[in-house]
């Protein structure tokens, strides 16, 4: 049979006209229509090595609206592509085109039928969020669980026919598909599934272009069945090429199951009938150490042998890597001092069962270093570190170099995974990529590994050609598949006809013009594909701006260009729930690309390669992105390659500013530190004339503040000379301690440096404060004031220099200014000795209290002996930077049970929640979790929270409830008072003169 030739698909010569086709969608589609150059540039890539600016972005509502912008793109013959979370990294999520973005609106569950076991979902509903509702109605999930799952979403799984861990057991997303609704570039919208005898005689006697699709399927099944059975390798984790298998008539004729991983290159999925599974009860976990990677992967059959629930593969340099990283480092005394691991779980209705399950397979193997975890917490501490795997590996730690993907996914048959990994190892150390780590799916012969290759030369770039040619001939011959997971795209596209043959290659292209005449749907990708080494987001001519900072970036060569590219587009940023985190505040409430982490990392990229963006430090694109950025520095600790951007932030405020006016509040607010100072003058005439009605409204508003925001109360009396004027207390047996008096609690809250005085005292100390006027610059620093920042936190250094050589510890009380000193003055200043010193010694009170004081434990009084429930609003910078448990160990020592808030931020983020325009965003991080928390809290509850703003965003849009900082309640059990009765001489410098409740 002579196969039919088709000619290669173009272009129509009649592009695009984006100013009309722009008004055109926006006069048609009820969603959003972006067409601006930031828009544009934040979606010119995934998470992939490849950059394609788009002709503009849509969010569709609903897919009746994604149908409308289609519809538009035909009549103006403009590409379409439809996007998921965009962590693809084959770069199929990148184009030249119309991207539809239905992750913000058009994400609803449809219809759950526990019957059958289905559900009807829209696109851009992410995964996670599905199985919660699922498993809420049902009892059942969707089983396949990419390492993404908390934001990657359904389509983007449909897209490229995602696995993860647990397809060992519910296999790919292809098949967990029952039907999809579609629709091709020239208007055809039909449900499509298996297709019975009938079913198609029906199509066939309704005529049209539908019945001429499945026509011409079934043409295309019946000339090229035989080639597709031989060629098709028979390999779990084959995501490679088109699903034709799906389409033979001993499997059903799916036409669905034959569009999942097509990478929206043939049609749009508007919605998806999905299968349900219930997931076994309980689980263990058999962990399986070895003294070389070869040998885990020789091991993988026997395993495989006993039907694991879940089989996963690492090896020590992954481990390695997040030591370093300081990720997850609560799960290292978990692994053994082994080379690599096999992660086996095995599923039951009872733990027990489980556990015996696993003990079973342990000594049925009778392998010597055999685990068995059947504890959930561990197992998470487990899959923490294997699901961290993408972003720990992305840039080596320790000045290692970049890596990236491009050979990231590939498969073989398990029982060849051995002889692979060998093979691998052998190219990487051949090709100079032994910095390379792998690990991945081992159960279905599925690797993961990011090298580092060289992108940015000429001589790089082919180089990384070279290997990829080379490591898909070893994958080959062992009859793999180019893709175990993350689909063709760009990287793979080219090497499908190595994989398959010329005649399997044609029939792609056959099957996606029967769809896609055109050539239309996210054209260059898959079949037709561009080449894998062009359309590089780096390549040989990269060459970005390399401005001057005010910040050192000592972790990214000194260059804020590198500090720019470090976000390797995981998406974690995007979560839907905060899960223990702090990032991303203001995405979790917009839900936005451009108030993720990852959309402003991309904006900086563009900004200084300077193509799209071409304004520079002035782009308004760029301002617009990070004026909600919070600057919470939760990415500095939960973004896996710790992109700081709230040091990013400021840096760019410091320049798009200078030489500028700037915005009221980095006037007021900014220069908080001076105008409390100038306050405590007359304290009560400024608070009076402050919050008088009529003049409260005129301050208001010439400091840029918020109308609806109490303004702060400024302290009555001076902290710092009652401290003066006082007799030190206390025998000091356990030194000096240097008490840093930071602008908020010395201004504002002053009963909270007190009560630290009285704790200190009591504890042992000699409490001393410096000899003049110091502050962190914290106000400075967030307002992109780095000038004013500099000099005022290296004359705070110099002042406390001298206690610094005497090696004194400095209790600093505020979570944001410790932060500023243990981590960004470094940063700011420069490597110098007493800036180093400053870090080292810049203590929280709990931590001073643990390393020092051991012994010291007062006990909470005039309670019973039950422990006093306690809610916890930790500090995002307490989270990011200083760190919590020391914290919420003393409290449980003291009497307290605290419960720490699963909170992302409390919203208000010094001057952030104070700007009228922020104020939606501020009290929407609040409600996250912050605020139902402290409305849920009975009377008898105590609130704590150490940072100034937090207490600040409790108090004013709270319940009437006043928090109180850890200092506060520590003091109490000293003085042995009842919560909320403090000594008469903390109340004396309260700011508000009223004594504190619980």
């Amino acid at each position: 049979m002579a196969p039919v030739k088709l000619p290669t698909p173009v272009l129509r010569r009649r592009e695009a006209d984006h100013g009309e086709l722009a008004r055109a969608m926006r006069a048609r589609v009820r969603g959003e229509v972006r067409f601006d150059a930031g828009t544009r540039a934040m979606y010119a890539t995934d998470a992939s090595n490849y950059r394609q600016v788009p002709i503009g972005v849509v969010l569709p509502h609903d897919p009746d609206d994604a149908v409308a912008a289609v519809e538009v793109a035909r009549e103006h013959g403009a590409p379409v592509l439809s996007r998921g979370g965009g962590t693809s990294l084959a770069g199929q999520c990148c184009n030249v085109a119309v991207v539809l973005d239905w992750s913000k609106y058009a994400n609803r569950v449809e219809a759950i039928d526990p019957d059958s076991q289905t559900v009807i979902v829209q696109p851009g509903c992410v995964r996670d969020e599905l199985s919660r509702i699922t498993t809420r109605h049902s009892g059942l999930v969707f089983g396949p669980l990419p390492a993404t799952h908390s934001h990657c979403t359904i389509g983007g799984m449909i897209g490229n026919d995602s696995c993860g861990t647990t397809t060992q057991w519910c296999g790919t997303t292809a098949g967990n598909v029952e039907r999809l609704e579609v629709l091709t570039y020239d208007g055809v919208r039909m449900w499509v599934g298996p297709t019975s005898e009938d079913e198609y005689a029906r199509i066939q006697a309704e005529g049209g272009r539908r019945a001429e699709i499945y026509r011409r399927l079934r043409e295309l099944r019946d000339r090229y069945g035989d080639e597709i059975r031989r060629r098709t390798p028979d390999v779990p984790r084959r995501v490679s090429g088109y699903n034709l298998v799906d389409l033979l008539e001993e499997r059903g004729f799916n036409v669905a199951r034959a569009l999942v991983g097509t990478e929206s290159t043939c049609v749009t999925v508007l919605r998806a009938e999905l299968r349900l599974r219930a997931e076994p009860r309980a689980r263990a976990m058999l962990m399986l150490g070895y003294r070389e990677l070869g040998a885990a992967g020789d091991h993988v059959p026997e395993v495989n042998g006993y039907t694991p629930f879940i089989l996963e593969g690492m090896d020590a340099k992954l481990l390695a890597y997040e030591e370093l990283e300081r990720l997850h480092p609560e799960a290292f005394p978990l692994f053994p001092g082994r080379e690599a691991w096999l992660l086996a779980e095995f599923g039951a209705d009872t733990l027990d069962e489980a556990r015996q399950r696993a003990e079973e397979v342990a000594a049925r193997i009778g392998h010597d270093d055999a685990t068995v975890l059947t504890e959930k917490s561990l197992r998470d501490q487990v899959w923490d570190v294997r699901e961290s795997g993408l972003g720990a590996t992305a840039r080596t730690p320790g000045g290692g170099p970049d890596t990236w993907p491009g050979w990231e996914d590939s498969a073989v048959p398990p029982e060849r995974l051995g002889e692979y990994l060998r093979g691998l190892t052998a190219l990487f150390d051949e090709f100079g990529y032994s910095a390379a780590s792998l690990y991945g799916h081992f159960g279905h012969g599925c690797l993961h590994v990011s090298i580092p290759f060289d992108l940015v030369t000429a001589e790089g770039v082919r180089r990384y050609r070279r290997f990829v040619e080379r490591a898909s001939d070893l994958c080959l011959g062992l009859g793999g598949s180019l893709s175990g997971e993350h689909g063709d795209g760009q990287s793979r596209g080219e090497l499908l006809t190595k994989m398959y043959g010329e005649t399997m290659v044609r029939a792609f292209e056959e099957f996606k013009a029967i769809f896609d005449p055109e050539n239309r749907m996210n054209p260059g990708k898959v079949v037709h594909p561009n080449r894998l080494d062009t359309q590089l987001r780096l390549g040989g001519d990269y060459a970005p701006m390399e401005p001057p900072t005010v910040f050192e970036y000592p972790e990214d060569s000194g260059r804020f260009s590198r500090a720019a590219v470090r976000c390797a587009g995981v998406g974690q940023c995007r979560r839907l729930e905060p899960e223990g985190g702090v990032m991303c505040p203001s995405y979790l409430v917009t839900r936005e690309e451009q108030h993720s982490t990852r959309g402003r990392a991309r904006l900086l990229f563009e900004m200084l390669r300077g193509e799209t963006i071409t304004e520079g430090w002035r782009s308004p694109a760029v301002a617009e992105a990070l004026d909600l950025c919070l600057a919470c520095k939760g990415c500095k600790h939960d973004c896996p390659v710790f992109v700081d951007m709230g040091t990013y932030k400021a840096e760019f405020l410091s320049h798009h500013y200078a030489r500028r006016i700037r915005p009221l509040d980095h006037y007021s607010l900014g220069w908080l530190p001076l105008w409390a100072r100038l306050a405590l003058l007359a304290p009560n005439t400024v608070n009076a004339a402050a919050h008088l009605p009529g003049v409260s409204g005129i301050v208001k508003r010439l400091g840029g503040i918020d109308p609806r925001r109490e303004l702060p109360r400024f302290a009555r009396a001076s902290f710092i000379r009652w401290f003066r004027r006082r007799t030190p207390r206390g025998s000091g047996h356990r030194g000096r301690v240097l008490l840093w008096p930071d602008s908020f609690n010395t201004y504002l809250s002053p009963g909270v440096l007190a009560a630290a005085v009285g704790v200190l005292e009591a504890a042992g100390f000699r409490v001393t404060l410096p000899d003049r006027a110091v502050c962190c610059a914290l106000t400075w620093i967030s307002t992109g004031q780095l000038g004013v920042a500099e000099r005022v936190l290296r004359r705070s250094v110099a002042a406390v220099a001298p206690q610094l050589h005497d090696d004194v510890p400095v209790v600093a009380l505020e979570p944001s200014c410790a932060a500023v000193l243990r981590a960004d003055a470094h940063e700011l200043l420069g490597d110098d000795p007493d800036t180093r010193r400053l870090a080292a010694r810049t203590k929280t009170l709990a931590e001073l209290l643990t390393e020092r004081a051991p012994d010291f434990r007062p006990r909470l009084s005039g309670r019973d002996p039950q422990p006093v429930r306690a809610i916890v609003q930790a500090h995002c910078h307490q989270h990011a930077v200083l760190g919590f448990d020391p914290d919420l160990a003393l409290m449980r020592d003291i009497g307290l049970a605290p419960e720490r808030i699963d909170s992302a931020c409390c919203g208000l983020a010094g001057n952030f929640g104070m700007v009228p325009a922020h104020r939606d965003v501020s009290l929407g991080c609040a409600e996250q979790a912050l605020l139902p928390a402290v409305r849920a809290a009975d009377e008898h509850t105590l609130l704590l929270a150490d940072g100034f703003s937090c207490r600040t965003q409790i108090e004013d849009a709270g319940p009437g409830r006043r928090p109180v900082h850890l200092a506060e309640v520590i003091n109490a059990a000293v003085r042995g008072v009842p919560l909320g009765a403090y000594p008469e001489e903390a109340v004396a410098v309260r700011s508000d003169g009223r004594r504190a409740h619980r």
